[in-house]
């Protein structure tokens, strides 16, 4: 058997729960360009390492 590839991206909804937000604000902060979002064909994806880079980055501001 073989196995899956890791999936590199995630939705925007599975995103902003990570970060505690709903399905709407989800949306929202990525339109605003809280959450890093790449766009393929209508598709809005949510890069995985672009995601963890934002974190660590507002983990040391703090």
């Amino acid at each position: 058997m073989s196995e899956l590839p890791e999936i590199l991206v995630m939705t925007v909804p599975e995103a902003g729960a990570k970060l505690g937000l709903g399905r709407n604000a989800s949306y929202e902060a990525a339109a605003r360009g809280d959450i890093p979002t790449i766009r393929i064909g209508k598709l809005i994806k949510v890069p995985k390492a672009a995601f963890e880079r934002m974190l660590a980055k507002s983990g040391e501001a703090a």
